[in-house]
């Protein structure tokens, strides 16, 4: 018999990094990186902190995903939950594409003069004419979904055969994380596609030949779920490790920094560079699930609204973005007035959008990923023994 241990922290956890993906996607505005539109003036030092969320960001997303997939087979059978991720992922993302995407695209071809006119008459005659970047087809940053859809319904097969308590890999993952730096053990498969993966597969969310993308979150996504299964285990171990790896985070990322700054292209720096890239990003990854536990594992009303509400935020928001900084680009604006600007109008409108469109009209809640009402299911649980 399971019981079923409410985590909030996960909970706060994904809502955090959501909302961080606000900031990212903001910044990436006045980077020197390309993106959809570009400020007319670059802010080159905020490409820093923009790069270290970078390491560990989407990583965690995934691994979340996976702790989140072991609570949802818990109660469900393998075409329960089949069903259940398409009408999450798949609904979503085909509206997104229809919906929310192609004012984004619309944009941007403003932006680099490659068409003139009404959004109207872009969306009747062009939003759906050819693969972007040619075309106009695209998800943008909606390019989560596909892939956590194509995770879900590939290793579910593999995810309930896991589920059995007398499953031998679960057995030594136990035993393994009981081990002083244990956790570390999982760095090994991230690592060889870091190394022999990414200088052939760069990274393009494009789904079809992204070799390296798919591997890389899915190892996440199964490390998520496998970690979450082995109970109270995992957390305690953490604990145990949570501030040796924060000095372990701090110390790789800093030598990180060192390697793209005296940035030298052999084979040794590269290998040097993937392990590197491993041991920091999954330092942080334990950091953050370390002290969130820590801190964050407390029901509150403010995060039942909050985590009930990330998804069509995360939806609707660089949509908000780009179309607010289409119109701030060209202003001769400091940073701080444009950053302000574009952050504060992307959270109130995606939240007056969600608050007074979304909620009170409950056919657009499948199109958002919405249940039918909040429930107890919306909440991440670790699945004990």
């Amino acid at each position: 018999m399971e019981k079923k241990i409410r985590r909030y922290d996960l909970d706060w956890l994904r809502v955090i990094v959501f909302g961080l993906l606000i900031f990212y996607h903001v910044g990436m505005f006045f980077v020197p990186w390309g993106w959809h539109i570009k400020n007319n003036e670059i802010v080159d030092w905020i490409r820093w902190p923009m790069l270290f969320l970078n390491q560990w960001r989407l990583p965690i997303l995934f691994v979340i995903s996976g702790m989140g997939t072991r609570y949802a087979l818990s109660s469900r059978n393998l075409w329960q939950f089949n069903l259940e991720r398409h009408k999450r992922l798949a609904i979503p993302l085909l509206f997104g594409m229809i919906c929310i995407i192609p004012p984004q695209v619309y944009f941007e071809r403003l932006a680099n003069g490659e068409f003139v006119g009404s959004f109207a008459e872009f969306f009747i005659t062009k939003s759906f004419v050819g693969v972007y970047p040619e075309g106009n087809i695209s998800w943008h940053h909606l390019w989560f979904l596909p892939y956590l859809l194509l995770f879900s319904v590939v290793l579910s097969p593999v995810l309930v055969r896991l589920k059995k308590k007398t499953s031998r890999f679960k057995n030594w993952v136990d035993k393994k994380i009981k081990t002083p730096f244990g956790l570390y053990v999982f760095i090994i498969p991230l690592y060889l596609t870091e190394a022999f993966l990414e200088p052939f597969f760069p990274v393009t969310h494009a789904l079809i030949g992204d070799w390296f993308t798919i591997f890389n979150y899915l190892i996440l996504f199964f490390y998520g779920y496998i970690l979450i299964s082995v109970g109270k285990q995992f957390w305690e171990s953490i604990d145990r490790i949570k501030k040796k790896t924060l000095v372990i985070g701090i110390l790789a990322f800093c030598t990180q920094l060192t390697i793209w700054i005296i940035r030298k292209d052999n084979v040794y720096i590269h290998f040097t560079e993937a392990l590197v890239k491993v041991i920091n990003l999954w330092s942080w990854i334990l950091v953050i699930f370390g002290y969130g536990a820590k801190f964050l594992n407390k029901k509150s009303d403010l995060l039942s609204y909050c985590n009930r509400a990330v998804y069509p935020f995360y939806i609707l928001h660089q949509t908000i973005t780009i179309t607010i900084g289409y119109y701030l680009m060209n202003l001769d604006w400091e940073f701080i007035p444009k950053f302000l600007t574009l952050t504060i109008g992307t959270f109130l409108g995606s939240w007056m959008l969600y608050h007074f469109i979304i909620l009170r009209i409950p056919l657009l809640h499948p199109l958002f990923g919405l249940k039918k009402e909040y429930s107890k299911e919306a909440n991440f649980a670790s699945v004990v023994k």
